[in-house]
C-alpha cells in the first residue's frame, strides 16, 4: 500500500548549505571592549558535567569532530584567555562515530547520520572506538566527564563505569571508556580533579527517556522527590552540594520541554493523503481510501457510535490530510463491545481479534506528538515483537498506522505529554532554587528551546529555529544540537557567566559553524 515511507516526508525539503567547518575560528575580543577578565570566577581548573550534551553528541552519535564542537569545548577554549587551564578530552577514534565491545559492532551505537539530499542516513564505515581500552583510561583524568544516556542518579552510581555492568545495563559503555575504575562515580571522578569552575547540565534524560520510548512504561520518568539516587531533589542537591564544597563556582542550566524538539515535532499526526497511501498515485489511494471506508472505518465508527465512542474513529477523506491510527490506553477499553458487535458478521475468533486490536484506537489529533522515528513504522507490518497482541496480524490488519493502531512507544498521547511537562516544571524548580541558594550562574535552557521553537533566535545574523533539518539548531537526530547549535548554547553559557561573576568573556560567532556536519569529515 504504501513503498519506502520512511523519509516521504522530507522529500520536500531543500537544503540548506552549511559553513565549512573547517578553520573555525574564535572571537576573541572582550564583550564590552575592555581587557579580558574572568570576574569573581577562577577558571583555572574546569571540569563538565552532564550527558551526551556536555560530550558533544550529534547527529546519533559520539564522534571527534562533534567532541571537538561540544559546547563545553567553546567554554573551555574562551577560560583558557582568562586563565583557563588545559580541558582534556575523553575523544573517540573517528568521525564514524558508534562503539566496538571487543570488535562487535553494536547497532545501538551509532554510526553517525548525514544530510544525502533528500533524507539523513548513516555514513559508510565501521567504528573503531573500544569501549575497554586501558589506554584511554590511563590517559586521563579527563574534564570533560559528559555520559551520553546519563540521568540524574547515574552521576552518583559508584558502578556506572564498571565493565561488569555492561551485560546486565547498570553500567554505561560511555563511561566505561574512560572510567578510572569500576567502583568510582562521576561525581567522585569530577571531584577527584579539584575544579575551580563547573558546568552541570543535566535531567534531560530524566524526562526524554520516557518521551523517546513513546511513554511506553519501558523508561519511567525519574521521581521528583527521594534521596540522592533515587529522587531528583535528593539527587540534584547531591551533586551542588558536592560540586560547591571546596569553594568551586560554576553554571547550570535546566531541562526544556520535549514539546520544543524535532524529534516530536516533525512527523505530522495526520500524514494519510490519497497521494501517499497510494504510493505517489492519487487514484490508487482514492480507491484504497473508498474501500477502507467501507470495510474498516465505517463499520468501525458504526460499532463505536453504538457504545458512545463514534468521535473515535471518523471517514477517511479522499481530498484532505488523513490521521494516523493510533492505541490511546487512556482510553475504556471497549474490546468486549467491539467483540460482540462483530461476532454475527464476523464470527466470534475473528470478532475476538477485531475487539483486543481496535478496544482502545481512535485517530490521532493534534494534541498527539508522533516520534521521528515513527516514520519508519508507518505503514509497515506489525510483528509479534511490536503489534501490542503478541502475534503478527494477517491481511487486511497489517498496515502500521492505516490499518492496526500504532501501539503506545511511538506516539505520545496528551496524558503522557502533560506526564513529562508537570516533572520538567518540578526538576526545573529544584534546579533554580539551588542554583540561586549556591549563587551560581543559571542558564533557562526551556526558555531559549520555547523561543527557538516558537519563531527563532537571531545570532550573528542567522536565525536559530527547531525546522528539522534545516532550522540551524538541531543534529539529524532530532534531539541534540547541530554544530551551530552547540556555538549558539556556548553563547548562552557564556552570558550567564559573565552576568553572574563579572567577566566578559564574548563567545563565538555561530556562523562559523555549519548546520550540519558533511557525510565526510577529516
Amino acid at each position: 500500500m504504501i513503498k519506502n515511507f520512511k523519509w516521504l516526508l522530507l522529500v520536500s525539503l531543500t537544503f540548506v548549505a552549511c559553513n565549512s567547518d573547517d578553520d573555525v575560528a574564535t572571537i576573541v575580543d572582550s564583550s564590552d571592549g575592555l581587557p579580558l577578565t574572568s570576574g569573581t570566577a577562577n577558571f583555572s581548573k574546569y571540569v563538565a558535567l552532564g550527558n551526551s550534551l556536555t560530550s558533544g553528541f550529534s547527529d546519533g552519535a559520539l564522534f571527534k569532530k562533534g567532541q571537538e564542537g561540544a559546547y563545553t569545548t567553546i567554554l573551555a577554549e574562551q577560560f583558557k584567555l582568562v586563565g583557563g587551564g588545559e580541558f582534556k578530552i575523553p575523544y573517540t577514534n573517528d568521525n564514524i562515530g558508534g562503539l566496538l565491545f571487543s570488535g562487535q559492532v553494536n547497532p545501538a551505537f551509532g554510526p553517525r547520520l548525514y544530510f544525502n539530499g533528500s533524507a539523513p542516513v548513516p555514513v559508510a564505515g565501521t567504528p573503531t572506538t573500544e569501549v575497554i581500552n586501558p589506554a584511554v583510561v590511563a590517559a586521563g583524568p579527563y574534564n570533560n566527564t559528559g555520559v551520553p544516556g546519563a540521568k540524574s542518579f547515574h552521576l552518583l552510581s559508584p558502578t556506572y563505569g564498571s565493565p561488569a555492568g555492561l551485560a546486565n545495563g547498570t553500567a554505561n559503555p560511555y563511561y566505561v571508556r574512560f572510567a578510572p575504575n569500576g567502583t568510582t562515580s562521576v561525581l567522585t571522578y569530577a571531584m577527584s580533579q579539584a575544579p575551580t569552575f563547573f558546568s552541570l547540565w543535566i535531567g534531560n534524560n530524566d524526562v526524554l527517556g520516557y518521551a523517546t520510548s513513546g511513554g511506553d512504561g519501558t523508561n519511567p520518568i525519574t521521581p521528583v522527590s527521594g534521596a540522592a539516587g533515587v529522587g531528583f531533589d535528593g539527587t540534584y542537591a547531591a551533586l551542588i552540594t558536592t560540586l560547591t564544597s571546596a569553594g568551586a563556582k560554576g553554571v547550570v542550566a535546566n531541562i526544556p520541554y520535549v514539546t520544543s524538539i524535532p524529534f516530536f515535532k516533525t512527523v505530522p499526526y495526520n500524514p494519510l493523503t490519497a497521494s501517499v497511501l497510494g504510493s505517489g498515485n492519487t487514484a490508487v489511494g482514492v480507491a484504497t481510501i473508498n474501500a477502507l471506508n467501507a470495510q474498516l472505518y465505517g463499520p468501525l465508527k458504526q460499532a463505536l457510535t453504538a457504545f458512545s465512542a463514534g468521535t473515535r474513529i471518523n471517514l477517511l477523506s479522499t481530498t484532505g490530510s488523513n490521521p494516523l491510527l493510533i492505541k490511546d490506553e487512556s482510553l475504556t477499553n471497549l474490546s468486549a463491545q467491539l467483540t460482540a458487535a462483530f461476532t454475527p458478521t464476523l464470527g466470534a475468533q475473528t470478532a475476538a481479534f477485531y475487539g483486543a486490536v481496535f478496544g482502545q484506537a481512535r485517530q490521532a489529533t493534534a494534541a498527539d506528538l508522533v516520534l521521528l522515528t515513527t516514520q519508519s513504522a508507518i505503514g509497515a507490518a506489525p510483528t509479534a515483537a511490536n503489534s501490542g497482541l503478541g502475534v503478527a496480524p494477517p491481511a487486511p490488519l497489517d498496515k502500521f498506522g492505516i490499518t492496526y493502531p500504532l501501539q503506545d512507544k511511538y506516539v505520545l498521547i496528551p496524558t503522557e505529554i502533560a506526564e513529562l511537562a508537570t516533572a520538567t516544571k518540578a526538576f526545573n524548580a529544584i534546579i533554580k532554587s539551588l542554583a540561586d541558594s549556591k549563587g551560581l550562574a543559571f542558564v533557562d535552557a526551556n526558555a531559549i528551546m520555547d523561543q527557538i521553537d516558537k519563531g527563532g533566535i537571531v545570532a550573528n545574523n542567522f536565525t536559530m529555529a527547531s525546522t528539522f533539518v534545516t532550522g540551524g539548531t538541531f543534529s539529524l537526530d532530532g534531539v541534540h544540537p547541530s554544530p551551530r547549535g552547540y556555538a549558539f548554547i556556548a553563547n548562552k553559557f557564556i552570558e550567564a557567566i559573565n552576568a553572574k561573576y563579572g567577566s566578559n568573556l564574548k563567545g563565538v560567532d555561530v556562523g562559523n559553524y555549519p548546520i550540519l556536519y558533511p557525510a565526510v569529515l577529516p
